[in-house]
């Protein structure tokens, strides 16, 4: 697995840590209008961080774990947008009437963004155990 250096692990970090007071400052109801693009730019730091963590090894099992986290960081990212569009409410002209909109997308954030935390948690704690069964090897 290729590693970070200093800089992209802070940048990384600090994605991650802006993840995570976004959402709950936005859970919380407090200044939403400022702590959703905290959100979105935190998950735009770390997901871009993760992918530069690329693997050039040749086992399956950690190329599949490495796309699953792929497709984490994308929900990642569309749970910012959505999250933006939950406090600014950009995406409601595409939409008929407001309960079509409410229906479909207006707090669905939060759905994006407890996949992406399932699909993290579960990669994160495959591959350390996949890299060490190579270690072990």
């Amino acid at each position: 697995m290729k590693q970070l250096n200093k800089i992209q692990t802070i940048v990384f970090a600090v994605g991650g840590v802006l993840m995570v007071i976004g959402a709950g400052c936005f859970a919380f109801m407090w200044r939403q209008q400022v702590v959703c693009w905290l959100f979105l730019a935190g998950a735009v730091m770390f997901s871009l961080m993760q992918s530069m963590q690329t693997y050039e090894g040749s086992d399956f099992v950690l190329r599949r774990l490495k796309r699953i986290q792929s497709v984490a960081n994308i929900f990642f990212m569309l749970s910012g947008i959505l999250m933006v569009d939950t406090a600014f409410m950009f995406f409601r002209p595409i939409f008929n009437s407001a309960i079509t909109y409410v229906d479909y997308l207006y707090n669905k954030w939060v759905v994006l963004l407890l996949i992406a935390a399932f699909l993290e948690i579960y990669t994160v704690h495959r591959i350390d155990s996949e890299m060490k069964k190579c270690k072990n090897k």
